[in-house]
């Protein structure tokens, strides 16, 4: 380093920092040898320690990155000051502190709940006298002490040798060197802290691209796991209030057998026989489409006729044209949709959130099946790819750079060349599969690609017919038509592949836009249901008889009815229901159906039951409101309905907020 005229300062903190990232390592590994590894755990374990590297390599960054800030003052540099020495003994005393406090209850941790430290313990706080007895008869605190100050001594020892060992070296560096270092030093910190070469920084849900937990928890380290989780230590259920909602939510779920102490909330579901069903299993294609809002589109009479060619596409498959997603928002929609859970996080999404990683998804009980997920951009976004990754079994992703075509803007590539590679990579497929394609060009900045500016025709519209159908701008009209274009492209090209006949393709919107809906939609629409009311289709030429449902329908219970569409046995622990089921059809068809709605903006929580939308401030937080979905009439908010109602939409609230954090993979 001398021979490079490294300043002085910079040697100390990067042979400090090897130190700590060798360390971190070791105690990697001793949590590896510590503790048994689980018999279904097949892991790489190479693959996990360079990942685990990587974290440790982003906080020694940071903590490398506070020491040079404060060494770069001249009134502070360790090594011309003699304040600037105390200054940063101070602040690695602190660091060694932190480092020694966390790892030490990380492993206690991991001893008792086999995971990694976890920002949900700073909750025990709350009851200090009974955490700390609790702690004090299960851990040798004793030893657990004399231990923290062994270490952190030894550390701090090491500190100083190494700040001895550069002290001694020749000061050879100029001031030009010295701001050339210090540039080079700082950009190779930010690229530490970033951790990626790409768009999206390393993250939490990176370690659970093993689809194993136990190689997660090695590859974090107990800073990641503790940050990555302090905005969500509160996410958490109400217990009691969960268990009073119990009788109503395992009837209307149809639990196999209710047990309101355990909250078993198990359906094992067993297809009926049918001579109509395919001899194979049918390949599932699952389209989740961007911004797809129910009154922007044909199918609901717009008269701008945005979306001709889907329309004609419900008009020869299974329609439903009251389908409303739980919430707003695209990460929302892709986990309502995977988990059959809404999202009633009102300050994050529950994607993001590492006490929620682990979730059963019906698309396991498709054995056999390839599982593709489609995206023209990345899923490092929203952590979607930990939430893919580590619940379906054996996904395949496939992002912007899989796809011969290039990128057109943040999003990635267009949805046509989404489409065309996603049928290209699917007609290779030799075993069934379970492909999901999230579309994107239905969103700002409403790219529409010059290749495609020949075939497709951009219109203009008076600015008054725009706002008159649910339209900003003719940017964004255009965009909502440029979806229809692909919806056309990518089923023209599946046509000629031989996967089309046996497919069954589904098409929803992952969110609406609210808007200002005119007299399409009854008041209720425009002010609330804009934004979660979305087409879902059901199309399969060779399978399905066309028909157009009216009923109440959700985004969760789009897998129980794919599974019972293609007679998949499947294994339900979550909310969604099949909304073909024979019984129901035959009996009520499927009157019973309740739609839970939450918005995270108003923090408005609601329910869609019969032709009433009732919804309230969660926390009582704004008045309770009551809403017809078929006209305009005012309904009065009678003790009967508000009592109704109101016990409703609790129960799909708490049992939403219990099952997020208790729907684990079986």
């Amino acid at each position: 380093m001398n021979k490079l005229k490294i300043p002085r300062y910079i040697q100390w903190i990067v042979l400090t920092g090897i130190i700590f990232l060798l360390l971190m390592s070791l105690l990697r590994l001793a949590l590896v040898l510590s503790f048994k590894i689980p018999s279904n755990s097949i892991t790489p374990f190479f693959n996990v320690f360079v990942l685990g590297m990587r974290y440790d390599l982003r906080d020694v960054c940071i903590a490398s990155l506070l020491v040079f800030i404060f060494g770069t003052i001249p009134a502070l540099h360790p090594f011309e000051k003699k304040w600037g020495r105390r200054t940063s003994f101070i602040i690695w005393t602190v660091l060694i502190v932190a480092f020694a406090l966390f790892y030490t209850i990380d492993f206690a941790n991991y001893a008792y709940l086999s995971q990694r430290l976890r920002a949900n313990l700073l909750n025990l706080l709350q009851d200090t006298k009974t955490s700390l007895g609790l702690v004090w008869e299960n851990y040798h605190v004793g030893w657990i002490i004399l231990a923290l100050i062994l270490l952190g001594s030894a550390l701090l020892a090491l500190v100083r040798i190494t700040y001895n060992i550069v002290l001694s070296r020749q000061k050879l560096t100029t001031k030009p060197s010295r701001i050339t270092w210090s540039i080079v030093f700082f950009l190779l910190l930010a690229m530490g802290i970033f951790g990626k070469f790409n768009q999206y920084p390393l993250r939490w849900s990176d370690a659970f691209s093993f689809e194993n937990d136990y190689a997660a928890n090695i590859a974090l380290n107990p800073f990641q796991s503790f940050f990555s989780s302090l905005e969500f230590r509160h996410a958490s259920f109400d217990l009691d209030s969960t268990k009073k909602a119990y009788p109503f939510m395992s009837a209307y779920l149809g639990v196999d057998k209710p047990d309101s102490n355990q909250l078993n909330y198990e359906r094992f579901v067993i297809p009926a026989p049918d001579s109509s069903a395919t001899q194979t299993k049918p390949n599932i294609v699952l389209v989740i489409c961007e911004s797809f809002s129910g009154y922007k589109s044909s199918m609901y009479g717009n008269p701008l006729n945005t979306t001709p060619y889907f329309a004609q596409l419900c008009k020869e498959g299974i329609f439903f044209n009251r389908c409303f997603t739980p919430s707003y928002g695209t990460a929302r929609g892709v986990w309502a949709t995977i988990t059959g859970i809404p999202d009633v996080d009102f300050i994050n999404t529950s994607s993001r959130n590492p006490l929620a990683v682990d979730q059963h998804s019906i698309i396991n009980d498709f054995t056999n099946y390839d599982k593709l997920y489609f995206i023209g951009g990345s899923t490092s976004w929203a952590n979607i790819r930990g939430l893919l990754t580590n619940n379906i079994s054996g996904v395949h992703i496939y992002e912007q750079d899989d796809y011969d075509a290039p990128k057109i803007d943040v999003w990635g590539v267009s949805d046509k060349n989404l489409f065309l590679g996603a049928n290209k990579i699917m007609a290779t497929k030799q075993k069934p599969f379970f492909a999901i394609i999230q579309t994107s060009d239905n969103h700002r900045p409403y790219t529409i690609p010059d290749d495609d500016k020949v075939e497709f025709k951009t219109r203009v519209v008076p600015k008054d017919s725009l706002k008159k159908f649910g339209f900003e701008d003719v940017d964004e009209y255009n965009a909502f038509r440029y979806t229809d274009f692909g919806y056309q492209k990518f089923m023209e090209a599946a046509a000629k592949e031989p996967y089309f006949k046996n497919t069954l393709f589904v098409f929803v919107g992952d969110h609406g836009i609210r808007g200002d809906v005119g007299k399409m939609f009854p008041n209720a629409w425009t002010d609330q249901l804009s934004s979660e009311h979305v087409p879902l289709l059901f199309y399969a030429p060779q399978m399905l008889q066309p028909k157009e449902y009216a009923f109440n329908a959700s985004q969760i219970d789009i897998l129980p009815t794919v599974a019972g569409i293609c007679k998949i046995p499947y294994h339900n622990t979550a909310m969604g229901r099949d909304l073909l089921d024979a019984k129901r059809l035959a009996t009520d068809a499927n009157k019973q159906n309740c739609v839970f709605i939450v918005d995270p903006d108003s923090k408005r929580i609601g329910v869609i039951k019969d032709n009433y939308y009732f919804s309230y401030g969660a926390n009582n937080s704004s008045p309770e409101k009551i809403m017809s979905v078929l006209n305009n009439d005012k309904i009065l908010l009678t003790d009967s309905l508000h009592a109704k109602y109101r016990a409703l939409t609790d129960a799909f609230y708490q049992t939403a907020r219990y099952m997020i954090l208790n729907n684990k993979k079986k």
